[in-house]
């Protein structure tokens, strides 16, 4: 049983509470479940996977049957602790999730969560399918998770379309007539979809100039931010744009996604303004 930090492909970082500690100054013993729970549910967003539309395409879902911790040391308030999830084995009907939970490279407890997959209804155990088998198992083997696709409106309109309905109207509250404008029909647009074909990101580059492109309608959804999804259509985007040879791409940044984009080399431009009802910043990167 190899517990070391390195030998977990998903950690999810979480700082110690103030509620979690006890009168031993100490993590109450209780809340390293609710830490593994939580990583647990970070490991399905790292495979790009969202849980209850998972379980629901493979017609079952998952009961825990037994959950073990065992304590090497203690975690203590306000300290940063990483806790790492994996997939360790595979039964018939049962899902082995192996757990840790680190302090830098000092491992604090391990335990392990089984999992029974079974008939949501009825909870009576089924067979794990082979493709939700194929995906966990190939996550823990290093394998890509997410796939774009960049191509013409024309491909790409319904998937783009779907996307950003959830995060501008939906999430935001921004005007539906303000989804589509006529840029669409003559941009590069990219969508990212997970390996059971549902998409979770997209993004378009508009030609504002001779050299230079315009990133936009970027749209990543609420569950699956974090996966790296919103990353792979950007990076696609330019990719696209030093194809063409743009030599300078520019885009307006919603204010909560400047700290994203600068992560990624762009580069803030004046003031911040308002936009479609919301503060943007105009930002840019030379290719």
């Amino acid at each position: 049983m190899d517990l070391e930090r390195g030998h977990f492909r998903h950690l999810e970082r979480l700082r110690v509470r103030w509620a979690e500690v006890d009168l031993q100054r100490i993590v109450f013993n209780g809340h390293y479940l609710m830490y593994l729970d939580t990583a647990v549910a970070g490991w399905w967003r790292a495979m790009a996977l969202p849980y209850e539309a998972t379980l629901q395409h493979f017609g079952g879902d998952l009961f825990v049957r037994k959950a073990t911790l065992e304590y090497h040391a203690s975690a203590r308030f306000d300290e940063t602790l990483e806790i790492g999830v994996r997939c360790e084995r595979i039964g018939n009907s049962s899902i082995l999730l192996r757990g840790a939970v680190f302090r830098q490279e000092r491992l604090l407890v391990s335990g392990e969560l089984v999992y029974v997959f079974a008939d949501a209804t009825a909870q009576t155990p089924q067979p794990v399918p082979a493709g939700l088998r194929a995906l966990l198992l190939g996550f823990e083997a290093g394998e890509p998770m997410l796939e774009v696709s960049v191509g013409a409106w024309s491909e790409w309109a319904g998937a783009s379309t779907a996307i950003r309905q959830e995060v501008f109207v939906v999430e935001q509250g921004i005007a539906a007539d303000l989804l589509t404008d006529d840029a669409d029909a003559g941009a590069v647009h990219a969508v990212a979809f997970n390996r059971l074909g549902l998409p979770l990101a997209c993004g378009r580059l508009v030609a504002v100039r001779s050299g230079v492109s315009k990133v936009g309608r970027m749209a990543t959804c609420s569950l699956l931010r974090g996966a790296g999804a919103g990353r792979a259509v950007l990076d696609a985007l330019l990719t696209a744009a030093r194809a063409r040879e743009d030599r300078e791409v520019v885009l307006h940044a919603q204010a909560s996604a400047v700290g994203f984009y600068a992560r990624h080399g762009f580069a803030a431009i004046g003031a911040a303004f308002q936009e479609a009802g919301l503060p943007h910043q105009a930002m840019a990167q030379t290719l």
